[in-house]
């Protein structure tokens, strides 16, 4: 019998779910884990849960889009094990992944998908040294892990909660501590190499006197902070880098360093699941450079920061024991992680790969609210783009309907706000409390509450197109490192503002355009109802070529049509006006619906269009219950009786218009009871990337078995969400759907 995955009495699902997280790391052999969940209705994942990774390494990785290039992302899109066997691998099918991750490792990505719902996915990554394919036994422990953190959630009365930040996870259990530590610590003083404990997240939690001496610092105010923020010569991203590099691959690193004036260490970094172990060794300065040294020539070292006298180095050795001593029996006092430069560089890279991702405004202001407001610990948002002389807000975060009502529609020399100013000169603006900000502007702290702000100018060559507002629910201090960042991303952002909103007016245009080609409205047939959608592809300008269309024919006989016209381009638009044009004509002439194609086709040889076009036309007899249809390479219609499952009609198709001027079109007869549903569709409904057409079409069917018929506007939208359930379909899609009075 299985036992229950319901959490334990004395633990909470987040917990739970947490354990669970960290037992999935230890049965797979993995060194690192992370887990997403989906959420609704945003379509987003959250990274909830971390082990073994220091949480600045994953700011541009904890909230990502469903549709994001990710092996996570496609793991639950395609809801299976995606396996990346290392960097070369990593670079080639994720490269905006890599850029942001260049290290060596081995990943798995697996969804977690419970007996209703797909909850999200997991992570996980292996050391360096792992074989670049996965085995059948590891692919059984990650498959049978996430089964068992679905049973998981499936079990619990209450959903996972989604904190702005994920939870650290231990992997192992807690070490003990040696029984004798300072004896170990008088053992590691005796040897001529230093050592030192770094955690994972950089910080010094252990440093013998011998390190203490080679670093030229005492242990005291090296405890506690990471080697390159408080060594001046260790300062430089390429060192830090080897620690990154530590971490993820989990394999040693050395590199060597000139200490001022003229002493060289080398360091060895020997990482673990709980954190790296450091051996300093001191070597004679080499007569020219040796293989592995590395760095530029180092400043030297602020007055009385570095013992020069024998008494100095013995006072620092003992400072070193002593503190050494306490760090083997208490633990580093946690602080807030701070991303480090490395960190707020792979930052930038990975926004402005995702920034040329964005399309519309209303995906950029997505982006800076999901990575960017994150990555630099933000709460609030203002976008908004230059207009005859205002700031018109074009998206916010954070902020109350009556702020954004009050802050809209500004003009740019109000002096309310520093936004006009910043446009003005082109530079940034940071306050990061209240004071500051009223020093200047009385009112502008009043309006919205917060507390600290960053003003970024949205300037494209010279031209002002809008401005970007951070700002913070408590007061905030903008380091060095942190405008350095901000500075050139507002360049970005201006970029991708540009870019977005000539999208957007050009979308607009051409969406009037393929609204004006469709039919404004279908007419009111007695004896059916009837229903229409017309969907632009999710992406790019360029108008598409489905169509539909519903005729009145007689009394008791109605025409309904479906099409889609070869590319997405004016010409396809314009084929598309001429097609529904003569269909309509010969139609209401009273042709049969052969004979409505085979004339329609003869009519795309005289034009001598290279498009082709699909079609399927439809004629309804309401008194005698029947429906005739032609088609001409069109997907198959799908109808469902008032009693019994839905089901494709396969029809004896002619070949696509425009293809064979002599082509056939063979009529195909099928009864239509009363209350039958009777749906037509474009291929953008069934065509979607790695999925088979045959059984989308299937699944389609099964779901209009199962739904509810009486408002067809909303089984449109269900049969849409059905397809596409992130949204950003890649094709343009029509449905028209019909049901018979009954």
């Amino acid at each position: 019998m299985r036992p229950s995955a319901r959490p334990r009495g004395d633990l909470s699902v987040d917990d739970a779910l947490g354990a669970a997280l960290a037992d999935m790391v230890r049965r797979t052999g993995a060194a690192i884990g992370g887990a997403y969940l989906i959420e609704e209705p945003a379509a987003l994942l959250r990274l909830v849960a971390l082990c073994g990774l220091p949480l600045d390494f994953t700011a541009p990785w904890q909230r990502l889009a469903l549709t994001a290039p990710v092996p996570v992302a496609d793991a639950i899109e395609e809801d299976r094990l995606v396996w990346v066997g290392g960097q070369d691998e990593m670079a080639r099918r994720y490269p905006r992944a890599a850029t942001v991750l260049p290290y060596p490792f081995a990943l798995a990505a697996v969804p977690v998908r419970g007996v209703r719902r797909r909850w999200g996915g997991v992570v996980l990554m292996w050391p360096a040294d792992h074989p670049d394919r996965v085995t059948a036994r590891e692919r059984h422990h990650i498959t049978a892990s996430a089964r068992r953190l679905a049973r998981l959630l499936d079990g619990s009365p209450v959903p996972p909660t989604l904190f702005e930040e994920p939870r650290i996870v231990p992997v192992g259990s807690p070490r003990h501590p040696a029984q004798t530590a300072l004896a170990a610590v008088d053992y590691l003083d005796r040897l001529p190499d230093g050592a030192l404990a770094l955690d994972l997240e950089g910080r010094i939690t252990f440093m013998s006197g011998t390190a203490a001496r080679l670093l030229g610092r005492d242990a005291q105010r090296l405890l506690g902070t990471r080697p390159w923020q408080s060594l001046p010569w260790l300062d430089d991203l390429r060192y830090e880098e080897r620690y990154r590099m530590a971490v993820v691959s989990r394999t040693p690193v050395s590199f060597s360093v000139r200490r001022p004036p003229d002493q060289w260490l080398t360091f060895h970094l020997h990482p673990d699941d709980s954190g790296i172990s450091v051996r300093i060794t001191a070597e004679p300065e080499p007569s020219e450079p040796a293989p592995g040294r590395t760095g530029p020539e180092p400043p030297d070292p602020a007055p009385g920061r570095t013992e020069s006298t024998r008494a100095g180095r013995t006072e620092s050795a003992r400072a070193g024991r002593t503190e050494s001593a306490r760090a083997a029996h208490t633990e580093p006092v946690p602080t807030e992680p701070v991303p480090t430069a490395p960190g707020r560089l792979y930052q930038l890279i990975h926004q402005a790969a995702a920034l040329t991702e964005t399309v519309t405004t209303a995906d950029l202001v997505a982006l800076i609210a999901d990575q960017i407001l994150p990555a630099f610990g933000a709460q609030g948002l203002v976008l908004s783009t230059v207009e005859a002389g205002r700031l018109r807000i074009t998206g916010t975060h954070g902020y109350p309907a009556d702020v954004v009502d009050r802050l809209d529609a500004l003009p740019l020399d109000t002096g309310l706000t520093p936004a006009g100013q910043v446009l003005a000169s082109g530079a940034p603006a940071f306050f990061g409390s209240p004071a500051e900000l009223a020093h200047s502007y009385p009112r502008a702290p009043l309006i919205s509450g917060k507390k600290a702000w960053a003003f970024l100018p949205l300037v494209v060559s010279g031209r002002a197109v809008g401005c970007c507002v951070l700002s913070y629910d408590r007061p905030h201090t903008f380091t060095a490192d942190e405008r350095a960042v901000l500075t050139p991303l507002a360049r970005l952002l201006a970029q991708a503002l540009d870019r977005a909103r000539l999208y957007d007016t050009q979308h607009h245009l051409v969406h009037q355009l393929q609204q004006a080609l469709l039919p404004r409205t279908l007419p009111a047939l007695p004896g059916l109802e009837v229903a229409a959608r017309y969907l632009p592809a999710a992406h790019g300008i360029e108008v598409g070529g489905d169509f539909y269309d519903l005729l009145r024919l007689d009394g008791t006989g109605v025409a309904a049509v479906i099409g889609d016209v070869e590319g997405h381009s004016m010409a396809a638009a314009a084929l598309m006006g001429q097609v529904r044009t003569a269909i309509h004509a010969h139609a209401t002439a009273g042709a049969a619906p052969d004979q409505v194609l085979a004339r329609t086709n003869r009519l795309l040889a005289d034009l001598a269009s290279d498009l082709l076009v699909t079609c399927l036309y439809a004629h309804l007899d309401l008194a005698r219950h029947e429906v005739v249809l032609a088609g001409a390479g069109h997907v198959p219609p799908l109808l469902r009786p008032a009693a019994g499952p839905a089901r494709p009609l396969h029809l004896d198709p002619g070949p696509p218009l425009g293809v064979d001027t002599g082509a056939r079109y063979p009529l195909t007869r099928e009864p239509l009871p009363p209350g039958a549903v009777l749906a037509l569709y474009t291929d953008g409904l069934v065509e979607r990337p790695r999925t088979d057409v045959q059984q989308a079409t299937a699944d389609l069917a099964d779901h209009l078995t199962h739904a509810d018929v009486h408002d067809l506007e909303r089984l449109i939208d269900a049969l849409v969400h059905r397809a596409w359930p992130a949204g950003g379909h890649t094709d343009d899609l029509a449905v028209l759907l019909l049901r018979t009075a009954g």
